[in-house]
């Protein structure tokens, strides 16, 4: 046999090798995912300023999506103008690392690798931030800023009266 012979041989028996031992892939498939729709951003918001408002404080609110990029951003009269950005970074945290910004500043106690995160960009480690959750799947994050010890308070009171509008909404579909 010749030596081009016996190298053709030799390249066709190792790609039919690799053809029968590679696994055949999957076929492709797209993702299915939930996303926040702007109504249901603003509704969080509105929901959490309104808390705030009702407990005398001037807040600003910030939702995010599940990409970290902001949906709805609010400042409500007489905050601060810097209470914008500490939402958006409350709610970017909180979205990103899929926990509050309470749960985030806690474990900087325990895992110094926290602490370090901190230098991220956007990333922050003051209350205020809540991820948002369909099921178990984070979609996005809400911060609010200018309430001093409430802020995480208020979100989740924005987030409750999100759900109460959503189970209305769905009780009367029923009906």
């Amino acid at each position: 046999m010749s030596r081009t012979r016996l190298l053709l041989a030799s390249a066709a028996t190792l790609a039919l090798a690799l053809a029968v031992s590679t696994p055949t892939p999957a076929p492709a498939q797209l993702l299915e995912r939930k996303d926040l729709s702007l109504p249901i951003a603003l509704a969080i918001a509105n929901g959490a300023l309104e808390a705030c408002k009702a407990m005398g404080y001037a807040a600003s609110v910030v939702v995010v999506d599940r990409a970290g990029e902001t949906l709805v951003a609010l400042r409500g009269d007489g905050s601060g103008p810097h209470t914008v950005e500490n939402a958006r970074r409350k709610a970017y945290t909180a979205n990103t690392f899929k926990m509050t910004t309470e749960a985030f500043l806690q474990e900087m106690k325990t895992r110094p690798v926290r602490r370090e995160q901190t230098t991220l960009p956007h990333v922050i480690a003051i209350n205020g931030g809540v991820p948002i959750k369909a099921g178990n799947d984070v979609i996005g994050g809400v911060g609010l800023s200018g309430s001093p010890g409430k802020d995480e308070e208020c979100v989740n009171a924005g987030l409750e009266k999100l759900k109460a509008v959503v189970w209305f909404r769905a009780a009367k579909r029923a009906d």
